[in-house]
């Protein structure tokens, strides 16, 4: 493989927030441009869901102590380990050590890197979850490993994510070293069960692989959701990677502030990645976890209410239309959404859909290559404004479906 070849493969075109980079193509138009404003469901709006009260005081305090927390060590700042290894502990239930077993990262998508890095050499196989965060499948290419994928039936199933565990076991059967998924799920939404994360341990255990748990949205479950964290399970295995950090609930994304924990040995190879990569987390911006699991008293069941709100009025629109569908979202602010046969393809649609009603969705293909009937939204929006453009992007859909 060449060096453009292989960058080819990490094409981010159809990626959350970079559809500028698509290419102008001819579209067939059959309206005029529906009036409403313009939302991008791509990712969470910070300016209608702000940022954890006090963050930028911390950070501006930081930026005012200057060196010591400009230059941290690389896993971090002595301090800001401590406050994130104990928050972590009481969290999750399991024992984190803030010397042995965290380092903070520029933002989750850095500790996913990083962790990959640490753990993937070429030609190793990688069981991935299909669907499953974009970018899994793109570092596991990047690398040199070879993906193998495990399916969720998670439209076939209520509870649970559906994720096909003897599939699983073959992977592991057939060398798999690494397993990643993310749970709650993106772009689904949907929380594995009790059963299915006891199960996945056990068999990583038992085929010596290692796990790295995406536990980004962990912190915004609807009510009635039972949530299970694979490191506090009794049974788990030697080598394993928690991943979270506070900028999606929380709305603190721009301070790209990531937080990867577990096995003392991985987290040693992350350090020196990170130490080559980017160093650190940004030094000042690491004062903002201060605030993170420091939330005012009522601050974090507001937070998820709200989203509750959009969610639960988002399903309202999409209630009874043909064809199209979406799984109730269990954790987090995504749904990944089922629409009918088009006359027009995937792209095309979600290009027209931009142009005609300011409407801006991903596509179902970036989370597998078979999602060709599937979009995913970020419903962390300002309400009315993610509603209107729902009916918008219902009106367009009627233009486009096939008949």
């Amino acid at each position: 493989m060449t060096i453009q070849e292989k960058f080819a493969k990490l094409g981010i075109d159809n990626a959350p927030g970079q559809e500028t980079l698509q290419k102008s193509q001819a579209l067939e138009l059959r309206c005029g441009k529906l009036e409403g404003a313009p939302v991008d469901f791509s990712h969470g709006d910070v300016d209608a869901h702000i940022p954890t009260p006090g963050s930028f005081e911390v950070f501006a305090a930081g930026v005012e102590e200057g060196g010591a927390q400009a230059y941290t060590p690389y896993r971090g700042r002595k301090e800001i380990l401590e406050h994130v290894a104990s928050s972590l502990s009481k969290f999750t239930g399991a024992a984190v050590d803030p010397a042995q077993n965290v380092i903070l990262t520029p933002g989750t998508q850095g500790a996913l890197f990083l962790a990959m890095g640490a753990n993937i050499m070429p030609g190793d196989k990688v069981a991935i979850v299909e669907p499953d965060y974009f970018a899994n499948r793109k570092m596991v290419e990047f690398f040199g490993g070879q993906m193998v994928a495990v399916p969720m039936a998670y439209d076939r199933v209520q509870t649970g994510a559906g994720i096909a565990l003897a599939a699983l076991e073959q992977a592991f059967r057939q060398g798999a070293k690494l397993f990643l998924f993310s749970n709650p799920n993106n772009p689904v939404g949907c929380v594995y069960s009790y059963d299915e994360i006891v199960s996945i341990a056990a068999m990583a255990k038992q085929y010596n692989a290692t796990l790295l748990v995406d536990e980004l949205y962990s912190r915004q479950l609807y009510p009635g959701v039972q949530y299970t964290h694979l490191c506090a399970q009794k049974e788990i295995p030697e080598n394993l990677i928690t991943i979270i950090g506070p900028s999606k609930t929380e709305s603190l994304s721009g301070y790209r502030l990531g937080v990867a924990f577990g096995t003392a040995e991985i987290i040693e190879r992350m350090e020196k990645l990170q130490a080559v990569m980017a160093l650190r987390c940004s030094g000042y911006n690491q004062a903002v976890f201060k605030t993170w699991f420091n939330e005012p008293e009522g601050w974090m069941e507001a937070r998820v209410a709200a989203h509750r709100e959009i969610r639960d009025a988002i399903m309202a629109k999409l209630e009874g239309v043909p064809g199209v569908s979406a799984r109730p979202t269990e954790g987090g602010s995504y749904l990944f959404v089922t629409i009918p046969e088009l006359d027009v393809s995937l792209h095309q649609f979600i290009r027209i859909l931009r142009q005609l009603a300011g409407v801006t969705v991903t596509p179902g293909t970036e989370f597998g290559p078979q999602y060709l009937h599937q979009f995913r939204i970020n419903f962390s929006q300002d309400k009315e404004k993610a509603v209107a453009a729902m009916e918008r992007l219902l009106a367009i859909l009627e233009l486009y479906r096939k008949h």
